[in-house]
């Protein structure tokens, strides 16, 4: 069938025309504003891969070379940019490739739509060559999705999915469009949306929750802020950083909030969680108000629920009202966007500072100083560790990288280490823990944002579950560094095999290839680091390097992340060794 434009019908209201589905796709996704498109193709999308051909000098499609690369890559793309991410694929195994990365993107909030083909529609149900039911297997890990079976639905379907995808606390979506769906030609026109009934992004803001806010926070002696991804999610940097700094609040982060006020202020006393810092954990429990400001209580950051916060009065700032009381009991709930909500509360709060409160906070790090951090980012030991690397890293970007990482040690030491002067600095898998999210990730964060530094960190283990997209790399040109911290090991695994198996090591050591031979097999300058005395040049010459740059870095094999919360404990019993 021709699926070209065969004729325009002009009525009253706007401009219609003729063409297939597949341009119809094509068309919806220029009037989202999407420039770039990551994806792969196959034999149930491929009337789209035609259409973009057309397109090619409106729309940007990047080939992965694996679908979840592709949905990584696209939640990179989002996670920097605060746009839509989109990832494409084909039926079958191209769809339940992507179901890794929309679960990821689903529960840190990523805006997403992936797109799938799907056999025709009167082969749906009969198990036909690649088909899958991608929308039976995919509603549990996204916040909507849809199958398109006839060609005039798709402008209503997709603009419905970029406004949910991106609107109130966002998630992916997917859209399932069967083949004959994508080659009918039917009369195209475009509206964005601008509502669904019956969902409700924003909650309207109670003022009467924010004014019992204000006065539980005015009448505190220790008060405590853990921030999340909201803050940044919202747009609410400003707010926020003027909340803190009126009421004087010591405040910590989430690893995905990170960044919303530089690592460098006064009032930032550091991440809390699992591998978190001593102080903030620890004094979680002796706060007399804690202030969650677009945080879900996760079980990482809470540890045992029975111990959490107890003494404390706890106030919520949340949009979404599933989140309130969902782990944590709260006094006060404010719900609604963060930027509202914080704009309202600002004028209400007292100036205030908490010096001995603050003092206890300082007088903590000192003990994490030189039990923990003094080891790891000066070491006296002759064998290199993570946190000197991300020292080096520090030290010649200024903290103005965006530093994308994996999923386990190295992750949390570039979260307890790395500076972040900017807001979406620190891009990561952090509900999911998705292992080979790294390197595709910061493909997409480096196309979103090509005036930045981006670098991605990789252990051994997750840097070969995406290892492919170098491939991606290469033929994208995309100037990304590329750092893998070798430890021989897969590393946290190992830590808690060490801590709570007696040192059974059961399959966790790794025989690794070549990194360097792999990264010039794909024409990407790389180098390899064994001493302390060459780390230091060689950060250097990965920096100043114009195009991508793969640097591999090799650490003592069995070092440990500390602080640690071990499973179900309080996050008051911090081990620091």
């Amino acid at each position: 069938m021709d699926t070209k434009t065969i004729k325009k019908v002009t009525n009253t209201m706007q401009t219609t025309e003729r063409i297939s589905g597949s341009e119809a796709i094509i068309k919806c996704l220029l009037a989202e504003g999407v420039d770039i498109l990551y994806g792969y193709p196959g034999g149930a999308i491929m009337p789209v891969y035609d259409q973009l051909y057309k397109y090619q000098d409106k729309i940007h499609h990047v080939l992965t070379r694996h679908e979840q690369g592709a949905t990584h890559s696209a939640q990179g793309y989002a996670r920097i940019s605060g746009k839509v991410g989109v990832a494409i694929a084909t039926s079958g195994p191209g769809a339940t490739n992507l179901i890794t990365g929309i679960a990821d993107a689903q529960i840190d909030s990523t805006p997403m739509v992936c797109i799938t083909g799907q056999v025709a529609s009167h082969l749906l149900g009969s198990d036909a060559f690649q088909e899958t039911d991608i929308v039976g297997i995919s509603t549990p890990v996204t916040k909507w999705n849809c199958q398109i079976t006839k060609a005039s639905d798709i402008p209503e379907v997709i603009a419905k999915a970029f406004y949910i995808a991106k609107s109130g606390r966002p998630g992916p979506v997917l859209i399932d469009i069967t083949k004959d769906a994508q080659f009918e030609e039917f009369d195209f026109k475009y509206e964005k949306c601008k509502g669904v009934r019956s969902y409700n992004p924003i909650p309207k803001l109670d003022n009467t929750s924010v004014e019992a806010a204000a006065k539980l926070i005015n009448s505190a002696k220790k008060p405590m802020i853990v921030w999340g991804q909201g803050v940044a999610l919202g747009q609410a940097e400003a707010e926020f950083k003027a909340v803190v700094e009126k009421a004087g609040i010591p405040s910590a982060w989430t690893i995905l909030g990170a960044g919303a006020i530089p690592t460098s202020h006064p009032l930032n006393i550091g991440m809390v969680g699992m591998h978190g810092n001593y102080a903030p954990n620890v004094l979680t429990n002796e706060c007399d108000v804690l202030i969650a400001i677009g945080m879900r209580f996760d079980d990482r950051v809470t540890g045992n629920l029975a111990t959490y916060a107890k003494q404390a009065k706890v106030i919520h700032f949340e949009i979404d009202p599933a989140e309130i009381d969902k782990n944590v009991k709260t006094n006060v709930a404010v719900l609604g966007d963060a930027k509202e909500s914080l704009a309202a509360l600002l004028p209400l709060l007292d100036e205030k500072s908490h010096p001995e409160w603050q003092q206890k906070f300082k007088d903590l790090y000192a003990i994490e100083y030189e039990k923990v951090i003094k080891n790891d980012i000066h070491p006296t030991k002759e064998g290199l560790t993570m946190g000197e690397v991300l020292k080096e890293i520090n030290s010649q970007t200024k903290g103005d990288a965006a530093i994308v990482t994996d999923v386990g040690q190295h992750q949390m030491i570039a979260c307890r280490y790395a500076n972040f002067n900017k807001t979406r600095s620190n891009i990561t898998s952090g509900g999911l823990g998705t292992m080979g999210f790294g390197l595709p990730a910061a493909i997409g964060a480096k196309m979103a944002a090509p005036e930045r530094e981006v670098i991605s960190i990789s252990g051994d283990g997750g840097y070969q579950m995406t290892i492919q997209e170098l491939g991606t790399i290469f033929q994208q040109k995309v100037p990304v560094k590329i750092v893998v911290l070798n430890n021989e090991f897969l590393g946290m695994v190992r830590q808690w095999q060490q801590l709570f198996f007696d040192k059974r090591y059961a399959s966790t050591e790794m025989i690794n290839p070549d990194f360097v031979a792999i990264a010039k097999g794909y024409f990407i300058e790389a180098q390899k680091v064994t001493k302390r005395e060459d780390l230091k040049d060689a950060v250097a010459k990965m920096i100043n390097t114009d195009g991508p740059y793969f640097l591999e870095v090799c650490v003592e094999k069995e070092d440990n992340v500390f602080p640690m919360i071990p499973t179900g404990a309080s996050v008051s019993d911090v081990r620091l060794e």
